[in-house]
């Protein structure tokens, strides 16, 4: 398939609402495959449509060790939310060289249309939990570094301004 470019920040595509999908066709497939190919090449353990300018609700995660075992999702919604909070590092590849420490529930129950066109409830726990949840906040038109105080965030944006040159 193919590798396809992140939108750089600050892209409207990355502040605006992906659409609901309603079927999984193959250009829904294509999309997903192309997906993948993106987030292996960054590398990368997620990546939603909008990162690449594509305004539909489809994500693809993958967290495990190993690779090659990333889950498609349309239209992915949390169901439940663990009440326990678990820190990672986050960035994006729409705003490379910065990262910043996020806390979110540990683990997330989430529905979502699969690949066969059936929903799906999946259970996400640690890393991918984190993983989906930052994709479904890019689906909704929210950067993770949305979760920090307006300081962090402002010092992060200049820090990546700074960057960017």
């Amino acid at each position: 398939m193919t590798v396809r470019p992140c939108v750089p920040w600050p892209n409207k595509c990355l502040r605006t609402a992906a659409l609901l999908v309603d079927t999984i066709t193959d250009d829904v497939r294509t999309i997903w495959h192309d997906m993948i190919d993106t987030m292996e090449a960054m590398p990368g353990v997620g990546l939603a449509a909008n990162q690449i300018g594509v305004l539909q609700r489809l994500a693809v995660v993958d967290a495990s060790e190993e690779r090659g075992r990333a889950i498609k999702m349309a239209n992915p919604e949390i169901l439940h939310a663990s009440v326990q909070l678990h820190a990672h590092e986050e960035a994006s590849p729409n705003l490379p060289g910065v990262f910043a420490k996020i806390e979110r529930p540990r683990a997330v129950t989430v529905r979502f249309l699969g690949d066969d066109s059936q929903i799906h409830e999946q259970d996400f726990v640690g890393l991918w939990a984190t993983s989906v949840q930052h994709q479904i906040d890019h689906l909704n038109g929210k950067m993770y570094f949305d979760h920090l105080s307006k300081t962090k965030r402002d010092m992060l944006l200049r820090r990546a301004k700074k960057l960017k040159g």
